[in-house]
């Protein structure tokens, strides 16, 4: 059991609020599992490449990370600590070797893109958005997760959300039984995964299939043919967001659209502090049915 929320926001006039918004209907689904937490941004795009990192010891690890960066890549590297992690940011052609000098520091990589920042940890929701100050995010949309661990241990990499590419990341409410098939198949086709966690296969999947030149929503609809198990899934792309349950659809699920954003939940509660949500179409996802919105 899992707690997921994800907000896209029509009426750009929210931007400011979207942190605030997300953080308040995460922490709603805290008993839905408070082992660790997280949320992905998607925020004003850069020129270049930014990569969010985490290091158990940020004090060390991140002081003058960005001289050290910038002279490795031979580029000027810009570094923006927030707690355990920090968004690096650089030129689009240092992107090989900037990857390359984050893994030998031994940095743990969160996610990358021109968009997307990824902020997650052990905690409860409410403690998480305090440390990365959540509230104070800016931006179009974001996906969010609480979670119960039932597939891997409870770590920062096995936290929520996964990305496998850029500005795409996944988050998971279920379980899939064909998981560590669907790894070796994936590494056969060179997509690799780095956790035990049979949600990061959900996003690697995804993932692989966009590369190959499926749209989002196709890439959704072979979760149903491809994956087994019960799981619902929502996606953040640098577009949007989409949202699919299995044919069972056992795990709770439901969506509410007004004129100003799109909201998920896993529980009708998560939408309780939305701005007009009493003037709001809510319902429920219906079970291997493709749903996503993009600008």
């Amino acid at each position: 059991m899992c707690g997921v929320v994800g907000l896209f926001l029509k009426n750009q006039e929210l931007s400011p609020k979207l942190g605030d918004m997300l953080a308040d209907m995460l922490i709603t689904m805290t008993d839905r599992g408070p082992d660790s937490a997280g949320i992905a941004i998607y925020g004003d795009p850069v020129d270049g490449i930014k990569m969010t990192v985490q290091s158990d010891t940020p004090d060390v690890d991140f002081d003058g990370l960005d001289a050290a960066l910038s002279s490795d890549v031979a580029a000027s590297v810009t570094i923006q600590v927030v707690d355990t992690h920090a968004v690096i940011t650089a030129p689009r052609a240092a992107e090989p070797a900037l990857r390359a000098a984050i893994d030998r520091r031994g940095l743990r990589l969160m996610g990358s893109g021109t968009r997307m920042e990824i902020f997650k940890e052990v905690g409860l929701p409410r403690d998480v958005a305090d440390r990365f100050g959540i509230r104070g995010m800016a931006g179009s949309h974001g996906i969010g997760h609480t979670r119960m661990a039932t597939e891997s241990a409870v770590t920062t990499l096995g936290a929520h959300p996964f990305s496998t590419a850029e500005d795409q990341c996944l988050v998971h409410n279920g379980s899939l039984s064909n998981h560590n098939q669907m790894r070796r198949k994936l590494a056969r086709e060179g997509f690799l995964t780095r956790t035990e966690n049979d949600t990061e296969v959900g996003a690697t999947y995804i993932s692989s299939r966009i590369a190959k030149g499926d749209s989002l929503g196709e890439a959704l609809e072979g979760t149903l043919r491809d994956l087994d198990g019960f799981f619902t899934f929502v996606t953040g792309t640098r577009n949007g967001f989409g949202v699919v349950r299995d044919p069972i659809a056992c795990k709770p699920a439901v969506l509410a659209e007004t004129d100003d954003y799109v909201a998920f939940g896993s529980e009708y509660r998560a939408f309780a502090g939305l701005p007009g949500i009493d003037t709001a179409r809510i319902w429920e996802p219906e079970p291997a049915t493709v749903y996503f919105w993009e600008r």
